[in-house]
C-alpha cells in the first residue's frame, strides 16, 4: 500500500502551436500566462522535492506508461512519489497501474466535492507510489476555469512528496503546457518518426514561448513576444531574434533575461527504440534544437521497443513490476537515476 500524503500550505511556414497561444491569448484574457513561481531549490528543502511533467505532442507515444513506471522506479529508490493523471480529457494513467477506478478523482476536488487533495489520493499497491486518478465523468473535463488551473497548480506544489509526476494530455493547450513549464523536470515523450517529431518540437516550440509570455512584462518585452508569436512575414522567431532586439532596447535587462531563459531545459526521452538509429535520435533532436533555436535540451535516454512492455500493459501492470529485468524496465530504471543525479539525490537502496 503506498504510504499516505499530507499536504502543506503554501502558494517561414505557419507554426499552429504558436498560432494557438496568440489565438487564444487574444480571444480569452481571463487565461493570461500564469506567474512564475518555481520550486525553490534543493538546497532550501528539508526533502528533495520535486515536480516531474511527463508531456508529447501527439498520443499514443506511451507517456502514461512512462510516467507510471517512472514513478515505479522512484518509489523503488526509497522516495515517496504521487503520481498524477493530469490528462483531463483522456485519464488512463490508474489502468496502466492496475488501479480499479477510484471513487473520487481529481474532479472531485476541482468541483469542491471533496475539499482536501488528500481525499482523492489513493494507493497502488506499490509500497511509497500513491496516486490521484483524472477526471473520467464530464465532457469539458478537460478545459480548466482559469481559476480551477490555479488552484490546482497550487495546491499540487504545496505537496509533501518527495517526487510529483504529472501524466499531461497530448498536444499544446494552456493546461498542457502550464503544468508542463511549471515543472521542475519537463520530460518530452517522442518516438523515433518523423511525425512525432515534428510534433514534439512544436510541443517544446509553444512551451518556449508560454514561458516567454510568463516574464514579458518584468523585462519590457511585450511587442516581441507578440511578433514571435505571429506567422507573419519578418516576425521574431527564436530565442536569438527576441534576445538580439531585446539588447537593442536594454542590454542590461536582456542580459538578465537570457539567465533566465536558460533555466528553461526540455528533457527528451525517446520511446519504443527499435534499431540502434533510433537510438540517437534523441541526441539529433537535441542537437537540431540547440542550433536553430538556442536552447540546450537534455537527452534522457531510449527505451527499447520490447514485448515484454506491451504484455504488461495488457496486464496492466507496470513492466518494472511484472518484469523488471526486461529491457524497457532497465530502460526506465535508467532515465529515473538520472534525474535522480541530477537532483543530487543518491538513490536508495530498493528494500
Amino acid at each position: 500500500m503506498g504510504v499516505p500524503l499530507k499536504l502543506v500550505p503554501r502558494s517561414s511556414m505557419s507554426d499552429p502551436s504558436l498560432a494557438s497561444l496568440a489565438a487564444a491569448r487574444a480571444m480569452d484574457p481571463t487565461d493570461p500566462a500564469p506567474p512564475v513561481s518555481r520550486p525553490p531549490g534543493l538546497s532550501r528543502r528539508p526533502r528533495p522535492r520535486r515536480i516531474i511533467a511527463v508531456g508529447g505532442g501527439k498520443g499514443g507515444i506511451g507517456k502514461s506508461m512512462v510516467s507510471a513506471n517512472l514513478g515505479v522506479a522512484l518509489a523503488q529508490a526509497g522516495l515517496n512519489v504521487l503520481l498524477v493523471d493530469a490528462d483531463l480529457g483522456g485519464a488512463n494513467l490508474h489502468t496502466c497501474l492496475g488501479v480499479g477506478q477510484p471513487a473520487a478523482t481529481l474532479s472531485d476536488f476541482l468541483r469542491k466535492n471533496k475539499a482536501q487533495l488528500e481525499d482523492v489520493i489513493v494507493p497502488t499497491g506499490v509500497p511509497r507510489l500513491s496516486l490521484i486518478a483524472g477526471a473520467q465523468d464530464a465532457l469539458d473535463a478537460a478545459n480548466l476555469k482559469y481559476a480551477q488551473k490555479q488552484k490546482l497548480l497550487k495546491t499540487l506544489m504545496g505537496t509533501s512528496a518527495d517526487y510529483l509526476i504529472l501524466d499531461l494530455g497530448a498536444g499544446t493547450s494552456f493546461n498542457t503546457i502550464d503544468f508542463f513549464i511549471m515543472a521542475d523536470h519537463g520530460l518530452l515523450v517522442v518516438l523515433p518518426e518523423p511525425t512525432s517529431v515534428e510534433n514534439a518540437y512544436r510541443f517544446a516550440k509553444a512551451a518556449f514561448f508560454r514561458r516567454l509570455q510568463q516574464v514579458e512584462a518584468q523585462y519590457g518585452i511585450q511587442d516581441m513576444v507578440e511578433s514571435a508569436l505571429t506567422t507573419r512575414e519578418g516576425s521574431l522567431r527564436t530565442l536569438h531574434d527576441v534576445l538580439a532586439q531585446a539588447r537593442r532596447k536594454d542590454p542590461a535587462g536582456a542580459e538578465k533575461l537570457e539567465k533566465e531563459l536558460a533555466s528553461f531545459r526540455i528533457r527528451l526521452v525517446v520511446n519504443q527504440a527499435r534499431t540502434d538509429a533510433d537510438l540517437n535520435v534523441g541526441t539529433a533532436v537535441a542537437a537540431a534544437w540547440k542550433k536553430f533555436f538556442g536552447i540546450e535540451m537534455d537527452d534522457l535516454g531510449a527505451i527499447r521497443y520490447d514485448d515484454e512492455a506491451w504484455r504488461a500493459v495488457r496486464k496492466r501492470r507496470p513492466v518494472l513490476i511484472e518484469r523488471p529485468d526486461s529491457p524497457a524496465a532497465t530502460a526506465i530504471q535508467r532515465i529515473a537515476a538520472r534525474i535522480l543525479a541530477l537532483d543530487g539525490t543518491p538513490e536508495a537502496p530498493s528494500p
